[in-house]
Protein backbone atom coordinates (compact mmCIF):
# COMPACT_ATOMS: atom_id res chain seq x y z
CA UNK A 1 0.00 0.00 0.00
CA UNK A 2 2.53 2.67 0.90
CA UNK A 3 4.90 2.25 -1.95
CA UNK A 4 1.64 2.87 -4.12
CA UNK A 5 0.92 5.80 -2.57
CA UNK A 6 4.34 7.44 -3.49
CA UNK A 7 3.91 5.79 -7.50
CA UNK A 8 2.35 8.81 -9.29
CA UNK A 9 -1.43 7.36 -10.43
CA UNK A 10 -1.03 6.49 -13.90
CA UNK A 11 -2.20 3.15 -13.84
CA UNK A 12 -6.07 2.86 -13.73
CA UNK A 13 -5.98 -0.56 -11.28
CA UNK A 14 -3.89 1.70 -9.07
CA UNK A 15 -5.84 4.35 -8.91
CA UNK A 16 -9.05 2.02 -8.12
CA UNK A 17 -6.83 0.24 -5.08
CA UNK A 18 -6.04 3.95 -3.47
CA UNK A 19 -9.47 4.36 -3.61
CA UNK A 20 -10.72 2.08 -2.25
CA UNK A 21 -8.19 1.69 0.35
CA UNK A 22 -8.55 5.73 1.16
CA UNK A 23 -12.21 4.72 1.18
CA UNK A 24 -11.95 2.26 3.94
CA UNK A 25 -10.11 4.77 5.92
CA UNK A 26 -13.06 7.30 5.75
CA UNK A 27 -15.07 4.68 7.81
CA UNK A 28 -12.81 4.69 10.57
CA UNK A 29 -14.15 7.65 11.08
CA UNK A 30 -12.43 11.21 12.70
CA UNK A 31 -13.07 10.60 15.91
CA UNK A 32 -10.41 8.01 15.29
CA UNK A 33 -7.87 10.97 15.06
CA UNK A 34 -8.00 12.95 17.72
CA UNK A 35 -9.90 16.40 18.14
CA UNK A 36 -9.34 18.64 15.50
CA UNK A 37 -8.78 21.60 18.13
CA UNK A 38 -5.43 23.73 17.88
CA UNK A 39 -4.58 22.93 21.17
CA UNK A 40 -4.55 18.67 20.39
CA UNK A 41 -3.29 19.39 16.68
CA UNK A 42 0.42 19.99 16.11
CA UNK A 43 1.99 21.97 13.20
CA UNK A 44 4.83 20.06 11.27
CA UNK A 45 7.02 23.20 9.46
CA UNK A 46 9.03 22.12 6.48
CA UNK A 47 12.23 23.84 7.24
CA UNK A 48 14.64 21.94 5.00
CA UNK A 49 15.67 23.50 1.70
CA UNK A 50 18.66 24.55 0.67
CA UNK A 51 17.56 27.60 -0.53
CA UNK A 52 19.85 28.21 -3.39
CA UNK A 53 18.55 30.90 -4.83
CA UNK A 54 19.48 33.14 -1.78
CA UNK A 55 22.89 31.53 -1.46
CA UNK A 56 24.57 35.06 -2.40
CA UNK A 57 22.31 37.13 0.00
CA UNK A 58 22.13 34.70 3.04
CA UNK A 59 25.35 32.84 2.38
CA UNK A 60 25.53 29.73 4.77
CA UNK A 61 22.69 31.30 6.99
CA UNK A 62 19.62 28.41 6.29
CA UNK A 63 16.80 30.13 4.32
CA UNK A 64 14.17 29.76 7.58
CA UNK A 65 16.70 31.65 9.69
CA UNK A 66 16.48 34.98 7.22
CA UNK A 67 16.59 38.09 9.60
CA UNK A 68 13.04 39.41 8.88
CA UNK A 69 11.59 42.20 10.91
CA UNK A 70 14.20 41.50 14.20
CA UNK A 71 13.28 37.72 13.61
CA UNK A 72 14.51 34.64 11.89
CA UNK A 73 11.45 34.81 9.31
CA UNK A 74 10.25 31.24 10.58
CA UNK A 75 9.70 32.07 14.06
CA UNK A 76 7.03 34.66 12.44
CA UNK A 77 5.74 31.33 11.22
CA UNK A 78 5.59 29.90 14.58
CA UNK A 79 4.00 33.18 16.11
CA UNK A 80 1.36 33.19 13.52
CA UNK A 81 0.19 29.83 13.96
CA UNK A 82 0.42 30.42 17.86
CA UNK A 83 -2.35 32.63 18.16
CA UNK A 84 -4.67 30.45 16.71
CA UNK A 85 -3.95 28.50 19.24
CA UNK A 86 -1.43 25.54 18.24
CA UNK A 87 0.84 25.13 20.92
CA UNK A 88 3.36 22.20 19.38
CA UNK A 89 5.91 22.75 16.44
CA UNK A 90 7.93 20.10 14.59
CA UNK A 91 10.53 21.43 12.69
CA UNK A 92 11.55 19.46 9.33
CA UNK A 93 15.19 20.48 9.04
CA UNK A 94 18.07 19.87 6.63
CA UNK A 95 20.63 22.20 5.11
CA UNK A 96 22.56 23.73 8.49
CA UNK A 97 19.57 21.99 10.60
CA UNK A 98 21.99 22.95 13.80
CA UNK A 99 21.53 26.61 13.26
CA UNK A 100 17.99 26.62 13.35
CA UNK A 101 17.50 23.71 16.47
CA UNK A 102 20.14 26.20 17.99
CA UNK A 103 18.08 29.61 17.60
CA UNK A 104 15.28 27.57 19.49
CA UNK A 105 17.06 26.45 22.11
CA UNK A 106 18.39 29.71 22.88
CA UNK A 107 14.93 31.65 22.08
CA UNK A 108 12.27 29.62 23.36
CA UNK A 109 8.90 30.84 22.95
CA UNK A 110 6.77 30.84 26.22
CA UNK A 111 4.04 28.22 26.02
CA UNK A 112 4.98 26.37 22.83
CA UNK A 113 6.88 23.26 22.40
CA UNK A 114 9.33 23.17 19.19
CA UNK A 115 11.44 20.89 18.63
CA UNK A 116 13.51 20.11 15.06
CA UNK A 117 13.95 16.44 13.46
CA UNK A 118 16.35 16.71 10.89
CA UNK A 119 16.91 15.04 7.30
CA UNK A 120 20.03 12.93 7.13
CA UNK A 121 19.49 13.31 3.32
CA UNK A 122 16.89 15.47 1.50
CA UNK A 123 13.32 14.32 1.94
CA UNK A 124 10.83 16.29 -0.09
CA UNK A 125 7.89 18.11 1.20
CA UNK A 126 5.95 14.77 2.19
CA UNK A 127 8.92 12.48 3.23
CA UNK A 128 9.92 15.54 5.71
CA UNK A 129 6.63 15.89 6.96
CA UNK A 130 6.84 11.57 7.50
CA UNK A 131 10.51 12.01 9.41
CA UNK A 132 8.92 14.55 11.83
CA UNK A 133 5.76 12.99 12.63
CA UNK A 134 6.44 12.05 16.28
CA UNK A 135 5.43 8.62 17.63
CA UNK A 136 2.14 8.31 18.47
CA UNK A 137 1.10 11.41 16.34
CA UNK A 138 -1.32 8.99 14.37
CA UNK A 139 -4.06 9.81 17.14
CA UNK A 140 -4.31 13.63 16.21
CA UNK A 141 -4.45 15.97 13.25
CA UNK A 142 -1.80 17.97 11.93
CA UNK A 143 -1.04 21.01 10.19
CA UNK A 144 1.95 21.12 7.67
CA UNK A 145 3.00 24.18 6.24
CA UNK A 146 6.31 25.59 4.73
CA UNK A 147 9.00 27.36 6.71
CA UNK A 148 9.52 29.91 3.91
CA UNK A 149 6.21 30.96 3.27
CA UNK A 150 3.27 32.99 5.09
CA UNK A 151 -0.35 33.49 4.54
CA UNK A 152 -2.16 35.48 7.20
CA UNK A 153 -5.18 33.92 7.60
CA UNK A 154 -6.49 31.98 10.34
CA UNK A 155 -6.24 28.00 9.31
CA UNK A 156 -8.84 26.91 11.69
CA UNK A 157 -11.47 26.11 8.50
CA UNK A 158 -8.65 23.80 7.47
CA UNK A 159 -8.89 21.43 10.53
CA UNK A 160 -12.39 21.87 10.53
CA UNK A 161 -12.84 19.60 7.13
CA UNK A 162 -10.80 17.06 8.61
CA UNK A 163 -13.78 16.85 11.67
CA UNK A 164 -16.34 17.12 9.26
CA UNK A 165 -16.12 13.87 8.10
CA UNK A 166 -15.84 14.72 4.53
CA UNK A 167 -12.52 14.99 4.09
CA UNK A 168 -8.85 13.46 5.10
CA UNK A 169 -6.85 16.17 4.14
CA UNK A 170 -7.78 19.70 3.06
CA UNK A 171 -5.24 22.48 1.45
CA UNK A 172 -5.15 26.18 1.64
CA UNK A 173 -5.59 28.12 -1.35
CA UNK A 174 -5.00 31.53 -2.53
CA UNK A 175 -6.62 33.62 -4.90
CA UNK A 176 -4.36 35.67 -6.79
CA UNK A 177 -3.94 37.97 -9.76
CA UNK A 178 -1.33 36.77 -11.25
CA UNK A 179 -0.51 33.40 -10.61
CA UNK A 180 2.44 32.77 -12.81
CA UNK A 181 5.01 32.05 -10.71
CA UNK A 182 2.96 29.03 -8.91
CA UNK A 183 1.22 25.72 -9.43
CA UNK A 184 -2.54 26.61 -9.48
CA UNK A 185 -5.21 24.45 -8.19
CA UNK A 186 -8.22 23.13 -9.64
CA UNK A 187 -11.38 23.06 -7.37
CA UNK A 188 -14.78 21.71 -8.20
CA UNK A 189 -17.83 23.92 -7.07
CA UNK A 190 -18.30 21.27 -4.28
CA UNK A 191 -14.91 21.98 -2.56
CA UNK A 192 -13.30 19.25 -3.54
CA UNK A 193 -9.50 19.60 -4.84
CA UNK A 194 -9.39 17.85 -8.38
CA UNK A 195 -6.20 18.46 -9.62
CA UNK A 196 -2.58 20.40 -9.13
CA UNK A 197 -1.92 22.16 -12.37
CA UNK A 198 1.69 23.71 -13.49
CA UNK A 199 2.71 27.07 -13.92
CA UNK A 200 0.35 29.13 -16.32
CA UNK A 201 -0.02 32.55 -16.83
CA UNK A 202 -3.24 34.87 -15.62
CA UNK A 203 -4.73 35.01 -12.27
CA UNK A 204 -5.70 31.53 -10.38
CA UNK A 205 -5.67 30.23 -6.88
CA UNK A 206 -2.29 28.88 -5.84
CA UNK A 207 -1.19 25.89 -3.59
CA UNK A 208 -0.31 28.32 -0.48
CA UNK A 209 1.95 25.51 1.16
CA UNK A 210 -0.98 24.84 4.16
CA UNK A 211 -2.30 21.60 4.46
CA UNK A 212 -4.06 19.75 6.86
CA UNK A 213 -3.88 16.00 7.41
CA UNK A 214 -5.52 13.35 9.59
CA UNK A 215 -2.16 12.10 11.29
CA UNK A 216 -3.16 8.17 10.61
CA UNK A 217 -2.81 9.56 6.81
CA UNK A 218 0.99 10.76 7.13
CA UNK A 219 1.62 7.48 9.11
CA UNK A 220 0.38 5.36 5.45
CA UNK A 221 3.81 7.32 3.83
CA UNK A 222 7.43 5.13 4.35
CA UNK A 223 10.16 6.76 6.62
CA UNK A 224 13.04 7.50 4.95
CA UNK A 225 11.54 8.28 1.35
CA UNK A 226 11.97 11.37 -0.70
CA UNK A 227 8.52 11.92 -1.29
CA UNK A 228 6.60 14.95 -2.42
CA UNK A 229 2.96 16.15 -1.66
CA UNK A 230 2.12 17.16 -4.93
CA UNK A 231 3.36 14.08 -7.15
CA UNK A 232 3.54 11.02 -5.00
CA UNK A 233 0.68 11.81 -2.50
CA UNK A 234 -1.81 14.18 -3.25
CA UNK A 235 -2.75 12.37 -6.37
CA UNK A 236 -4.00 9.47 -4.63
CA UNK A 237 -5.98 11.02 -2.20
CA UNK A 238 -7.42 13.34 -4.89
CA UNK A 239 -8.39 10.52 -7.03
CA UNK A 240 -10.25 9.41 -3.94
CA UNK A 241 -12.05 12.50 -3.38
CA UNK A 242 -11.02 13.28 0.33
CA UNK A 243 -9.12 16.52 -0.62
CA UNK A 244 -11.05 19.57 0.35
CA UNK A 245 -9.69 23.06 -0.29
CA UNK A 246 -9.85 26.23 1.68
CA UNK A 247 -10.10 29.72 -0.64
CA UNK A 248 -8.46 32.66 1.13
CA UNK A 249 -7.06 36.30 -0.91
CA UNK A 250 -4.99 36.76 2.63
CA UNK A 251 -2.03 38.28 2.76
CA UNK A 252 0.95 36.42 1.45
CA UNK A 253 4.74 36.05 0.94
CA UNK A 254 6.98 33.51 0.27
CA UNK A 255 11.11 34.48 0.59
CA UNK A 256 12.43 32.52 -2.08
CA UNK A 257 14.18 35.00 -3.95
CA UNK A 258 16.04 37.84 -3.34
CA UNK A 259 13.21 40.20 -4.49
CA UNK A 260 10.72 38.88 -1.82
CA UNK A 261 12.89 38.77 0.77
CA UNK A 262 13.42 42.28 0.66
CA UNK A 263 9.91 42.92 0.90
CA UNK A 264 9.68 40.24 3.80
CA UNK A 265 10.22 43.27 6.44
CA UNK A 266 7.52 45.39 5.01
CA UNK A 267 5.11 42.19 4.63
CA UNK A 268 5.48 41.22 8.35
CA UNK A 269 5.09 44.68 10.00
CA UNK A 270 2.21 45.51 7.92
CA UNK A 271 0.43 42.30 8.33
CA UNK A 272 1.09 40.86 11.74
CA UNK A 273 -0.44 42.73 14.40
CA UNK A 274 -3.54 43.08 11.93
CA UNK A 275 -4.02 39.20 11.89
CA UNK A 276 -5.86 38.61 14.92
CA UNK A 277 -7.54 35.39 16.03
CA UNK A 278 -11.35 35.55 16.97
Amino acid sequence: MCEALYSLVDDDSVALDLREDWHELAQVGVDKFGSAEPQTAGVIILAGGFGTRLRGVLHDVPKPLASVADRPFVEWVVRHYARYGFREFVLSTGYRAEQIAEHFVRHPIEGLRISCRPESSPLGTAGGARNALPDGGSNRPWLVVNGDSLAFTDPRPLLQCLESGSAESAVLGLTMPDASRYGTLKIGRDGLLNAFLEKQPGAGVINAGVYAFAGRVLTWLPRGENLSFEHDVFPALVASRRVRAVQTDAPFLDIGTPETLAAADDFITQNFNHSVAA
